[in-house]
C-alpha cells in the first residue's frame, strides 16, 4: 500500500459486542469512521464474553461499513472463553489484521500491537517476589512488553504506532477508582515505547480514565475506550489522530532530534 503524506488514524476500543447487542447498532459508528479516517485501530474487548459467535456478529457490523485498512489487538474480554484463536481467524476473514507481537504497514506507517497486561505503575508496580503465582503474574506483563519491543524493533518506518488494550502509563487511567489501577495496565509496557520513536500509542480498557497522556519521552498516549469517547465526543465517539508521514529529509534518513519532530507532527482531532 503506497505511503501518504498525512494519514488519519481512527481508534476505538471496548465495544463489547455481545449476545444482547442489537444487530446493526454499530454500523452507523463504523460508517462514520470509514468516512473520517484512512486507517482504523481497534483496541481490544471487541466481544463481551470472548465467544466466536460474538465475533461473527461483530464482523457483520464491521465489514459492510468499513472499507479502509483495519488493525486490532484483542482485550481481556476476548480471552474470557478461550476462543481467542477462533476470534482472530474470524477477524482475519473480515480483513482485520490482528496484532499480538506482530507488525503491519499501512500507508507507509508501521503498526505494532499487543494485548498487554496488568501489574500497576511506577514504584507501586507488582514485583516478581514471593509465591510462584505472583512471579508468573509479573512474568506475563514482562512477556507482553518483550513482544512489543520485538515488534517495534522489526519496523523500519519513519512513523511508528503502538496499539494496546491495557494502558502503558498511569496518566490515562486516572479517573478510575485507585483500587483498580493495577488491573488497568502496567508501566512495564511503557519501557519499549521509551526505546523507539513511536508517534502515537492507543489503548482502551480504562473506561473512565483520562483521554490522553504522554510517556516519559513525550510520546502521546490516547485512551480510546468507547465509554470515554462517547462522554467527550458524543457526535463522534472515536479518536482521530493525523500523522504527518512525509520523510524527515530528502534522503529518508532520520537526523538527530527527529524523534521530537515526529511527535510534533501528531495532531489530534476532537
Amino acid at each position: 500500500m503506497p505511503a501518504k503524506d498525512t494519514v488519519r488514524i481512527a481508534a476505538i476500543g471496548d465495544l463489547h459486542f455481545g449476545r444482547t447487542s442489537a444487530a446493526g447498532s454499530l454500523q452507523p459508528l463504523f460508517s462514520q469512521i470509514n468516512d473520517s479516517a484512512d486507517v482504523l485501530a481497534l483496541c481490544g474487548d471487541l466481544t463481551d464474553y470472548g465467544l466466536a459467535e460474538e465475533a461473527r456478529a461483530f464482523v457483520k457490523e464491521l465489514k459492510p461499513a468499513v472499507k479502509i485498512p483495519m488493525v486490532a489487538v484483542l482485550g481481556n474480554h476476548d480471552y474470557e472463553s478461550g476462543q481467542q484463536a477462533e476470534i482472530r481467524a474470524i477477524l482475519k476473514d473480515a480483513g482485520v489484521v490482528t496484532l499480538d507481537g506482530d507488525t503491519t504497514e499501512v500507508h507507509g506507517i508501521g503498526f505494532a500491537g499487543i494485548k498487554g497486561f496488568c501489574g500497576g505503575f511506577g514504584r507501586r508496580a507488582l514485583g516478581p517476589w514471593g509465591e510462584d503465582i505472583i512471579k508468573n503474574f509479573v512474568h506475563e506483563a514482562v512477556a507482553e512488553a518483550l513482544k512489543l519491543e520485538t515488534a517495534l524493533a522489526r519496523l523500519r518506518n519513519d512513523r511508528l504506532i503502538a496499539v494496546l488494550h491495557y494502558s502503558p502509563i498511569e496518566e490515562t487511567v486516572e479517573g478510575e477508582p485507585k483500587e483498580i489501577y493495577p488491573f488497568l495496565g502496567c508501566s512495564r509496557l511503557e519501557e519499549p515505547l521509551l526505546r523507539y520513536p513511536v508517534s502515537a500509542v492507543f489503548h482502551g480498557h480504562a473506561h473512565h480514565g483520562r483521554p490522553e497522556g504522554r510517556t516519559r519521552t513525550g510520546a502521546p498516549v490516547f485512551n480510546v475506550s468507547i465509554t470515554l469517547m462517547r462522554e467527550l465526543f458524543p457526535d463522534r465517539p472515536f479518536r482521530i489522530v493525523e500523522v504527518d508521514n512525509r520523510p524527515d529529509d530528502a534522503g529518508g534518513e532520520r537526523r538527530k532530534g527527529d524523534d521530537r519532530r515526529t511527535l510534533e507532527r501528531v495532531q489530534t482531532g476532537a
